[in-house]
């Protein structure tokens, strides 16, 4: 199993970046894919999840509105649209799958936002 996220970088205020997360080695399209986050000195926050089939997607208050997962599973991809970021949305951003054998996560990608 491998997830491999990608997108992160320094964005300003209010600015944009779409996050990807490449899997492979088991059947993505059979499971539920989320994204959580972890900024410094904090602990690993759930930021959003997407269904297998991509019909039903659930956020964190703190980004309801401004993000949005979606999924194309042709592609074994998942993804995170990031819209008016914000200084305390700067974490690192890990995609994880929670297979029947247990949970894997990604390498993480970084996200600053500056003021």
């Amino acid at each position: 199993v491998q997830l491999v996220e990608s997108g992160g970088g320094l964005v300003h205020t209010g600015g944009s970046l779409r996050l990807s997360c490449a899997a492979s080695g088991f059947t993505f399209g059979n499971y539920a894919m989320t994204w959580y986050r972890q900024a410094p000195g904090k602990g690993r926050e759930l930021v959003a999840v997407i269904s297998n089939t991509g019909d039903s997607t659930n956020y964190a208050d703190s980004v309801k509105g401004r993000f949005t997962i979606s999924r194309d599973n042709a592609k074994n991809t998942v993804y995170l649209q990031m819209n008016s970021l914000k200084p305390e949305d700067t974490a690192v951003y890990y995609c994880n799958a929670h297979l029947i054998w247990g949970p894997y996560w990604g390498q993480g990608t970084q996200v600053t936002v500056s003021s």
